[in-house]
């Protein structure tokens, strides 16, 4: 099997990291048991592998805050390790797409050693587990380590280095807070001095964007839309073309037991999530009632939909607008018959509207940005433009080969 598209205790953790909307990835096997073993079951483990971009795509199907916590070790190896998983999923995590935090517990112990050390240790790796710093946090944390900023030439590496991290911020706000604070440490307690590295922080931010733009500006043309592109659709077609495709998975998921995997293999693959909330309420709870290992293999038609009705009691409203995919007509039975071809054009479907809302939010970030002043980034929105564009395309054959009819707008 591949490592790194591999979770640990995933099949244990996927209800635990739903209902507490948090995920906690450790190194080892050993961590990992003994934190479920301690009671503390939103946990999985990475393998020993950098944390792939796999990986994050597994556990993001179950948080909906895409919250995940790296608890590796806090010796040398596992800061490495920390580090090469942030590398990893670093795009993501400047995006504000992954909610990322990392953990390290005291005197460099792993999680196993920690629930050793007392016998209040389950309830302080709860405590330490809500108190984990943003991974930006924690990467200017690691800068500082070894360093005396009162010698000038580790001042200016830690300097430079903070630059560097603040230089791949996107997010406005974020990018603000993030020079405050790293003014603060290098102000070193001296308030008066605060405004001043503010300054020469934001003045370091912009003069490579400024040099950059002397030496060779590029002539962006607006991004166009490539042939007769369908796709390109209405906000209220996009929630018709979701409620159709997302009903579509369900249902057939519901009622046919053979295509399941099928079904949780083609979302895990295309990073796809139900967006309407009565679809996710639904799928959440077939999650927990299925839950671990093949159980979803061997239960039935009839018993699983049974199970959901059970629940009508405690959640009337969401099961009502549900209620319609427990039962089949001439047309779903039609759907079931060629359930391959139909899981593909829904999931195509799905990606259609996210991608679409990708693209118009590329668009816009287009338009705004000045290129006389930020270049790079403008580039940067163009080509995602672009690239949207030609996947739509490829994205659009997919839906209407075979049953268009069904989900043709």
């Amino acid at each position: 099997f591949d490592k790194s598209k591999t979770l640990f205790a995933l099949d244990k953790a996927r209800n635990a990291i739903t209902k507490q909307d948090q995920a906690v990835v450790v190194e080892g096997y050993f961590d990992a048991i003994a934190l479920h073993a301690a009671g503390i079951t939103n946990i999985v483990a990475s393998l020993g592998t950098a944390f792939s971009l796999d990986q994050v795509r597994q556990l993001s199907r179950y948080t909906e805050s895409k919250q995940i916590v790296l608890n590796f070790d806090a010796d040398a190896a596992g800061t490495n390790a920390a580090q090469r998983a942030i590398g990893e999923i670093a795009n993501l995590a400047y995006q504000g797409l992954v909610q990322l935090r990392v953990l390290n517990l005291p005197d460099g112990k792993d999680a196993d050693e920690f629930l050793k050390s007392a016998p209040d240790a389950t309830e302080k790796y709860r405590q330490l587990l809500l108190n984990a710093p943003l991974w930006l946090d924690w990467q200017i944390d690691q800068l500082l380590i070894g360093k005396d900023l009162q010698q000038a030439d580790q001042f200016q590496q830690v300097a430079q280095a903070m630059v560097k991290l603040l230089k791949q911020l996107e997010d406005i706000n974020q990018l603000t807070y993030y020079i405050n604070y790293c003014a603060q440490i290098l102000s070193q307690g001296q308030g008066k001095l605060v405004s001043l590295y503010i300054e020469n922080l934001q003045t370091q931010l912009q003069k490579p964007l400024r040099a950059a733009f002397k030496k060779s500006p590029p002539r962006l043309k607006k991004p166009k839309q490539q042939g007769n592109q369908e796709s390109n659709l209405p906000v209220g077609k996009e929630r018709i073309l979701l409620e159709r495709a997302e009903a579509l998975l369900l249902r057939i998921y519901l009622h046919c037991p053979d295509y399941r995997q099928t079904i949780i293999d083609t979302l895990d693959q295309r990073d796809l999530l139900f967006s309407l909330s009565h679809h996710r309420f639904l799928w959440q709870q077939i999650i927990e009632l299925q839950g671990i290992g093949t159980q979803f293999y061997t239960t039935t038609p009839e018993q699983l939909i049974s199970r959901l009705q059970d629940r009508s009691l405690q959640f009337p409203r969401e099961m009502t607008q549900v209620a319609h995919l427990f039962h089949l007509d001439e047309t779903c039975t039609e759907d079931i018959l060629r359930a391959p071809m139909v899981i593909q054009a829904a999931a195509a479907s799905l990606e259609i509207v996210a991608l679409e809302k990708h693209r118009r939010y590329c668009l816009e970030q287009w338009q705004t940005i000045d290129i006389s002043n930020d270049w790079q980034r403008k580039q940067y929105y163009w080509q995602e433009c672009q690239d949207a564009n030609r996947r739509l395309l490829e994205l659009e054959k997919i839906r209407q080969v075979g049953i268009s009819e069904l989900l043709t707008m």
